[in-house]
């Protein structure tokens, strides 16, 4: 059988960079027995000519939500957490969060919430805890009360209200630092060493950290923003350097060819080279609707448009345990059943398990997914299918 012929995948990427997309881009897709495609474009800063690869660092914000809920659910596996547990079982402070009702002038109107939350609840993003870019309630209560975001680093953030009662939506948010702090408290150790430990460590992922070298900084690719022309510009925006908490939500370091490793394990049932990390069981379960008739968004209007654009992902879609779901296939692209998510910096991944394609797609950029950035991500998808697809043929 004959290779693909990835030219039209290539480009994609290479025509949708010099639109200005993006000032880069890399992409990898692999299947259960290794990596079948790598492709990169542009330049690692806006002016420069230092070329990126499947080795640059990025940070993959968000992307970092399912290495902490597969560390929950390794200690689901061991008998250490319980996902139907209150959160306050494992984090006493949790049972002091409020449900944020509305303002009077300026001051935030809270009480009590009318249901428990659980640990379950958080790894589904049903608890009302949200963010301040898809929030506007969650702005205001920032802005009156002088609490910063949670890319601040400080254990402030905790203090965040919800903006519903637990259970009763899907409400994408801060639900994931503080399965962070359960993962913690679990485990009897720090997230970085939990990841270290047993993660990252066994599976060979040596380029993924929350604290890179300052070499691994530096060699970082800037968060690129649009100018007062629209055009491109580095920006010095990054994590801190020495945080109150290692946040499960973002906050890690990695390279595409690490990550891809990350996704194949998924990919293979839990297990990549002989080291197994979950059950098949459990990651089936992953991969299955844990939020009931609930759904995720198809609409979601941005509060902040300097970190996010407007979030339209569609009807049809679920929430696993970390992993968004498609219900229905999607058109030249993904099989129904598939599991993905992305970071806030524009990278993205997605795990189909049907078709046995796992892919990728980095830039490194704000605000999120912005017209263009979001085609091509689509447009990428839908070519590497193609191309699959004519192999086949």
């Amino acid at each position: 059988m004959s290779s693909p012929d990835w030219s039209a995948v290539d480009a994609v990427l290479d025509s949708a960079v010099q639109a200005g997309a993006a000032p880069c881009v890399v992409a990898t897709a692999a299947d259960r027995d290794g990596s079948i495609y790598e492709h990169s474009a542009g330049v690692h800063t806006v002016g420069g000519d230092q070329p990126v690869d499947a080795d640059t660092t990025f940070r993959i914000m968000s992307m970092t939500k399912m290495v902490t809920t597969a560390a929950a659910l390794q200690l689901v596996e061991q008998g250490k957490l319980d996902l139907s547990a209150p959160i306050a079982d494992y984090c006493p402070q949790f049972a002091d969060v409020q449900v944020l009702e509305g303002f009077d002038g300026d001051t935030p109107r809270l009480r009590a919430p009318r249901s428990q939350a659980t640990v379950h609840h958080l790894v589904t993003h049903t608890t009302g805890l949200g963010y301040w870019f898809w929030d506007a309630d969650l702005v205001q209560w920032e802005q009156t009360t002088g609490t910063p975001n949670v890319l601040s680093g400080s254990k402030v953030i905790f203090t965040a209200p919800m903006t519903a009662d637990p259970g009763t939506k899907y409400e994408y948010g801060i639900n994931t630092d503080w399965l962070g702090q359960v993962v913690e408290a679990a485990a009897g150790s720090t997230l970085d060493v939990v990841f270290e430990d047993n993660i990252t460590g066994p599976l060979g992922m040596s380029s993924t950290t929350y604290s890179p070298s300052d070499e691994q900084r530096s060699a970082t690719v800037p968060i690129h923003m649009p100018g007062d022309d629209g055009a491109w510009v580095a920006t010095e925006v990054d994590h801190p350097p020495a945080p109150e908490y290692w946040p499960g939500g973002h906050g890690l370091y990695s390279t595409p060819n690490d990550y891809l490793r990350f996704q194949r394990m998924l990919l293979r049932g839990g297990e990549l080279d002989g080291t197994r990390i979950l059950s098949e069981q459990t990651v089936q379960q992953a991969f299955t609707n844990q939020i009931g008739d609930l759904d995720f968004p198809p609409a979601i209007k941005t509060a902040h448009p300097a970190s996010s654009d407007d979030f339209n992902a569609g009807p049809g879609w679920k929430w696993g345990l970390g992993l968004i779901l498609n219900t229905d296939d999607i058109d030249g692209a993904r099989a129904a059943g598939s599991g993905g998510w992305a970071g806030l910096c524009n990278t993205h991944f997605w795990v189909d398990p049907t078709t046995g394609i796992t892919g990728a797609i980095y830039s490194q950029t704000l605000p999120f997914v912005p017209p263009a950035a979001w085609a091509m991500y689509q447009d990428y998808e839908r070519a590497l299918y193609a191309a699959l697809n004519g192999q086949k043929r």
